[in-house]
């Protein structure tokens, strides 16, 4: 069965499933990102030379064994350090925060080039506010991570291991002293990080459905407002936005104990070490020079101690929405776009034929099926699809085009089984007029331009002409460079479609399929629009479906689906006379005229 369950992405062995999603960039920029972790630990080995030059300076003035001199000699090697440190400290800002923002970028067209194969079903379980949200909110929480996350990482890392050498080698009895709070604040960060990765995953997953809601009422705002339904859509948003702020103040609160808890446990160490240090340098076991040297050395142990729990959830936010990302790549079209396309679909041989035999098809969670043993032909010329509402008449044309798979052996062109197809070649070979007339933001000229960017301006005018929308193009302000507007709000329903329709013309491709296309359109536009187009799909293999009868005299023959059966076939003539659902509709709208 087609529906089956979805198989997963493999990914790289040896790596958890969300990091692997990173690991072709990370080789891709291994050299910056080498470089860039290179200068951070200059940086960091640059900071930890000067305590010791500090306690040469301290011990050197208490025994009397250093001069001017030399001290100004000590002072110069420190602001060289300094300036080094500065320059080394650009190097891995440019280099590693760099690396994360090409990082973001390349995950984000690696979503986005997936979320362009996938197919209804997915999109019928995820909304649009939710994928925002991802290639968003998630992405930056992502490259964040793997940016100042990353370096606050390797940094607080080797200063720790680093300062505590350097500690160790002053006196390890004091070191040990000093680390004593640190197991503490390990237990405090494992108990408290589980409870991050919950609250931001369900932040996140509450800021999707915030963004879809606002999307989906922007969308309809026309609808909003003719219902005045203004002050419900304020109150549905108010709540989810309290309910947003609810779920971040609780992220905030586990956030909130672990930053001061590390704050505290690095304050405990400093306590320790001026209660015990202090000591042992009254009882002669440590110089004040190593004293101070201890001292400057724990100041650099601080903060990243205190970065432990800003590094963490950091890292858990990343980890979490890097698994959020990872989820949704993991979904794998119903449709495989196989390698092999046949010479028999190359347009030299003309208008392909197109054929249906035993089809069944059913929607993923629906028990009923939406066409069964469906077994039609579709020759060159002009073919009507007709029927009532939930016949099957717009999945029959889903089908035709692909954007629902039939089983192998079920639908053929030219002989060819399209299962066997790869999905460009087949899909190159169709016009495609959907019910609803979906533009984008642009002029009208780039909407009627889609599939064939390099169309000249005649060529565009001709497609308009045809669709009878020509003339209410000129009259707009700039003509056909006119901005319609995001989803062609400038325009009214029937106009959309007639640019729909103009599109699917431009192309100029042996199939035309339209799916009740001009529903929006008066009668009389309409009949202008099919006699235009009955002697431009003679040349082709067109299916298109209407409900209104008179559109379709010319076609050759009818289709006429019920309950997702093919119940009669045939010419207008001849249906009229035997089949009852057509002369029932061809009675009705001869009286509606």
């Amino acid at each position: 069965m087609i529906y089956s369950a979805i198989k997963n992405q493999q990914w790289r062995p040896g790596l958890p499933a969300g990091l692997s999603l990173l690991w072709p960039i990370v080789r891709r920029y291994r050299w910056r990102l080498a470089g860039g972790l290179l200068c951070l630990t200059a940086v960091d080995a640059l900071q930890l030379l000067v305590p010791r030059l500090l306690r040469r300076g301290i011990d050197g003035l208490a025994s009397h064994a250093i001069d001017g001199q030399q001290l100004g000699r000590l002072a110069v090697l420190i602001a060289g350090l300094a300036v080094a440190t500065a320059v080394c400290r650009f190097g891995w800002r440019y280099l590693v925060v760099g690396f994360s923002r090409i990082l973001e970028r390349d995950v984000r067209q690696r979503l986005f080039d997936h979320l362009l194969r996938l197919d209804r079903p997915f999109f019928q379980q995820h909304s649009v506010g939710e994928l925002m949200a991802l290639a968003t909110n998630d992405l930056a929480a992502v490259q964040l991570a793997c940016g100042m996350g990353l370096v606050a990482a390797a940094d607080a890392l080797l200063m720790i291991l680093a300062t505590l050498g350097f500690m160790c080698w002053i006196n390890v009895r004091l070191t040990m002293i000093a680390i004593l709070p640190l197991p503490a604040l390990a237990l405090a960060a494992l108990v408290l990080l589980r409870h991050i990765h919950n609250r931001f995953r369900v932040t996140q997953e509450r800021f999707g459905q915030i963004t879809e809601f606002v999307r989906s009422s922007l969308h309809a705002i026309r609808l909003v407002q003719a219902y005045t339904q203004e002050q419900r859509q304020h109150g549905h948003l108010e709540q989810l936005g309290q309910q947003y702020v609810r779920d971040n103040l609780l992220l905030a609160r586990a956030q909130g104990i672990l930053y001061p808890f590390a704050g505290l446990a690095a304050n405990a160490c400093l306590l320790l070490v001026v209660l015990f240090g202090g000591r042992m340098v009254i009882h002669g076991q440590i110089t004040i020079g190593d004293f101070t040297a201890f001292l400057s050395y724990l100041f650099l142990l601080v903060w990243p101690m205190m970065a432990v729990g800003w590094v963490a959830n950091i890292f858990q936010r990343g980890l979490t929405s890097l698994k959020r990302l990872h989820e949704i790549l993991q979904h794998q079209p119903l449709l495989t776009n196989r390698a092999r396309p046949s010479p028999a679909l190359a347009r030299a041989n003309g208008p392909p034929t197109l054929v249906l035999q035993g089809l069944r098809f059913r929607y993923p969670g629906s028990d009923r099926p939406a066409l069964q043993d469906c077994s039609v032909t579709f020759p060159p010329g002009v073919t009507g699809v007709v029927g009532p509402t939930g016949s099957g008449k717009s999945t029959l044309c889903q089908i035709l085009v692909r954007l629902w798979p039939a089983p192998p052996g079920t639908f053929f062109i030219d002989g060819v089984d399209v299962a066997t197809l790869s999905l460009s070649s087949f899909r190159d070979l169709i016009a495609y007029v959907p019910q609803e007339g979906t533009l984008f933001a642009g002029t009208v000229a780039d909407n009627i331009r889609l599939g064939r960017p390099e169309a000249g301006q005649e060529a565009v005018e001709e497609a308009a002409r045809m669709a009878a929308i020509h003339e209410e193009i000129m009259a707009l302000p700039n003509g056909y460079a006119t901005q319609i507007g995001e989803r062609g709000v400038r325009l009214s329903g029937g106009q959309r479609q007639r640019l729909a329709l103009a599109r699917a013309l431009l192309l100029d491709r042996p199939v035309f399929v339209m799916d009740d296309g001009l529903s929006a359109v008066d009668a009389e536009t309409e009949a202008t629009i099919m006699a235009t187009l009955a002697a431009w799909c003679d040349k082709r293999t067109a299916i298109i479906v209407s409900h209104r009868l008179a559109a379709l005299r010319c076609a050759s023959r009818l289709v006429v689906l019920a309950d997702g059966r093919v119940r009669a076939m045939g010419g207008l003539a001849e249906l009229a006379a035997s089949n009852d659902y057509v002369r029932a509709v061809l009675s009705l709208q001869a009286k509606g005229n």
